[in-house]
């Protein structure tokens, strides 16, 4: 028999990294319809814009876009839709405090694929970085690839 080998989708917002400093991280699952998860595995995610809110004790985020899938019919998603995310009772509670103090935000971060098939979200609590450690970010990832370039020539 052919082993199948399955595509690894992994859709990182790359922006957050320069953006927040990330204080904690959690894995979460999503409420998703037929198509999103198809669109998923076709890798039209984008997380750019995406955030996430407490609404009533339970998480959620919002303006996650998922392209329509191509050969979906009349019963297709509504691609900027509002998601329930699902995670644990105490780590929701947790979240929600934390959040409520000044400063801090839920950024999603990472969309990926389990051997299982399931779509998990990567989820930061994080707060926003001010210019100087924007500046300071900047300049360690120069240096680090001088460093490559040099380790490169060096051999």
């Amino acid at each position: 028999m052919a082993e199948k080998k399955k595509r690894n989708i992994e859709i990182i917002n790359r922006k957050a990294k320069f953006e927040y400093q990330f204080i904690d991280t959690y894995e979460v699952g999503l409420v998703l319809k037929g198509t999103e998860i198809k669109s998923i595995r076709a890798g039209n995610v984008n997380l750019r814009d995406a955030y996430c809110y407490f609404k009533k004790g339970e998480l959620f985020v919002k303006n996650m876009f998922i392209a329509e899938y191509d050969f979906g019919n009349v019963f297709n998603h509504e691609t900027r839709r509002t998601r329930k995310l699902l995670l644990r009772r105490r780590e929701l509670k947790k979240l929600e405090k934390k959040t409520k103090e000044k400063g801090f935000t839920i950024i999603p971060y990472r969309l990926y694929m389990t051997d299982r098939g399931f779509a998990k979200l990567e989820i930061a609590l994080s707060q926003g970085k001010k210019t100087y450690d924007k500046r300071h970010s900047i300049k360690d990832k120069d240096a680090k690839r001088d460093l490559a370039r040099m380790k490169k020539m060096d051999y």
